[in-house]
């Protein structure tokens, strides 16, 4: 490979290829013209003289040139959206660009309302909220706050420890109406139990909090853990559920709450360059304050 300059919107196309698969979706996901995605990657393709994708039934596969040069292409993409957030505003201003990761219901059933009342004070600050439930990487900037549910294990960022949210099994009034609610994890059995699907680290936390399950054992089984939530308020069976959660209304029944319980840390992580920067320190304490009186216990 010859070093060439790399071509900035040649780099979001290739991307969009790696990512999407195909010219087509990547297109779509661009929205340009599909002969425009195949010009620049051929163009990319010439200037590094190497073939980056091969043809499949399936689409595109990446060759092992074009696995290697993503990874330098995802970072290069993470530090220009770090360096547009750090410029859409002065440090000392809050306003502008803060980016947020969470998990998926975090981010779709806890943080709306925080966010909505912080910017009932700052007005001019704009959210990018992110939800993964893979931990996004803070010290590639992939955000500047992160929500996290396990504690950081990377250097270099300042992590605060929030609280712990405590789970429990719930069901929805309807469910227990039909069917009545156990009297003991042995009466499980005789139950529509929601649980995960293929997420064996789901599976293994569940054992690990006092529940001998398998997969075999759950009647709706669903790996999303919002479609979970949602499952379990339609009165479809007994889940796990966040106690904060199963308290709003219309609020679910505790099921043998005695019996089984667990808890998962919450973290309110960022980088330490960040700390300077006003509206990123202004979001992040928000946060903290309205995490902590979500997570404690009642």
């Amino acid at each position: 490979m010859s070093p060439q300059p790399f071509d900035w919107d040649n780099r979001r196309v290739f991307l969009a290829i790696l990512h999407e698969g195909s010219l087509s979706a990547a297109a779509r996901a661009l929205r340009v013209a599909q002969p425009t995605v195949r010009r620049r990657l051929e163009a990319l393709e010439r200037s590094i003289g190497t073939v980056l994708f091969t043809r499949s039934p399936a689409g595109l596969t990446p060759t092992q040139d074009a696995l290697v040069l993503g990874r330098h292409a995802e970072a290069m993409a993470s530090e220009a959206a770090a360096f547009m957030r750090a410029s859409s505003a002065p440090a000392g201003a809050v306003s502008g660009v803060v980016r947020i990761t969470a998990s998926e219901t975090m981010g779709t059933e806890v943080l709306p309302a925080m966010l909505a009342a912080l910017r009932v004070r700052h007005p001019r600050l704009v959210i990018e909220l992110h939800l993964d439930n893979r931990n996004q990487d803070l010290l590639r900037r992939d955000a500047d706050i992160a929500v996290r549910m396990v504690r950081p294990s990377q250097g270099d960022l300042l992590a605060r420890r929030i609280g712990a949210v405590k789970l429990g099994l719930f069901a929805a009034p309807s469910y227990a109406e039909r069917h009545g609610l156990p009297a003991g994890t042995g009466d499980l059995a005789r139950h529509a139990l929601i649980g995960p699907d293929r997420r064996e680290g789901d599976l293994a936390m569940i054992r690990q909090a006092g529940l001998c399950l398998a997969r075999e054992d759950f009647a709706i089984r669903i790996d999303d853990h919002v479609a979970q939530l949602a499952a379990i308020r339609a009165g479809l069976g007994i889940g796990i559920c966040q106690q904060p959660l199963a308290r709003r209304a219309p609020s679910l029944l505790p099921v043998l709450p005695a019996q089984f319980a667990m808890a998962l840390e919450l973290w309110l992580v960022m980088h330490q360059d960040l700390k300077p920067v006003r509206r990123v320190r202004a979001v992040c304490d928000h946060l903290a304050h309205e995490l902590a009186v979500y997570a404690a216990p009642r």
